[in-house]
């Protein structure tokens, strides 16, 4: 069974992605190596000869820089903004993300190409017991409410393949909402942005003893918060469907 699929730059189609099995290694770089491994061509003067391997392992992937200079950076494209970087000469740093952009500086370009790292496993879940009080849910949201499709809103840009976007203005959310909440306006958006910092614990309630400081960035905090911890997921983007069940 394969464990990860590269997915170069280039490629177009399942005819070039590469594949491997647990325990296979993948090399990357300007010039394939002369025993003849997989490879993937990066043909770019600012590239190493050598630039590095991936490894597969069953559930995840570790990534070797054999650059001498260059740092690679690991992007998670569905998250918060979450990376992680391969120093030089770092040899299989562990690679938590199930899809992944390795990004690689080259002169003045940025190289990359896309890992996906499908397979999962998962402990048994045991029966739950009955007696006892029923754990308190972490972040308590009802996705039929309003307040969530502010927040899918929010979120949608970086679940869709942009992890860098900017959230989105309170006239965007407004007119990505309007076919499905005619009577929206910036100020019904900016109560549920509100309401859902309150929600979320991000700042404390009205009745609250204390008011705390002003939360600056709040809608950058709240997308944050909601992709780190997957309460947004790209699946909940059907959410946004307009009337008739096609997504806008």
């Amino acid at each position: 069974m394969h464990s990860i699929i590269v997915v170069p730059a280039h490629a177009t189609g399942p005819a070039g992605q590469l594949r491997l099995a647990p325990g296979e290694r993948l090399h990357f770089g300007r010039v394939a190596p002369s025993c003849g491994r997989p490879h993937l061509e990066l043909a770019h003067p600012g590239v190493s000869r050598t630039a590095g391997e991936i490894t597969a392992t069953g559930t995840y992937w570790s990534l070797s820089n054999f650059s001498g200079g260059a740092t690679y950076v690991v992007e998670n494209p569905e998250g918060a903004g979450e990376h992680v970087k391969v120093a030089p000469g770092r040899v299989e740093a562990p690679i938590p993300f199930e899809f992944a952009r390795v990004v690689l500086p080259a002169g003045s370009e940025l190289l990359d190409f896309s890992v996906w790292a499908p397979r999962h496993d998962y402990v048994q879940a045991e029966a739950p017991d009955s007696g006892g009080e029923p754990t308190a849910p972490a972040f308590p949201l009802d996705r039929s409410k309003r307040y969530f499709l502010v927040l899918a809103a929010l979120c949608e840009a970086r679940l869709r393949g942009e992890p860098h976007a900017p959230p989105p203005t309170a006239e965007e959310v407004c007119t990505r909402l309007r076919p499905l909440w005619p009577a929206v306006n910036r100020a019904a958006v900016q109560w549920n942005i509100d309401y859902l910092a309150v929600k979320l614990r991000l700042k404390p309630g009205p009745d609250g003893a204390e008011t705390g400081p002003r939360l600056n960035g709040k809608k950058e905090t709240l997308v944050s918060l909601a992709l780190r911890f997957d309460l947004v997921r790209e699946d909940d983007l059907t959410a946004l469907a307009a009337p008739g069940g096609a997504p806008r």
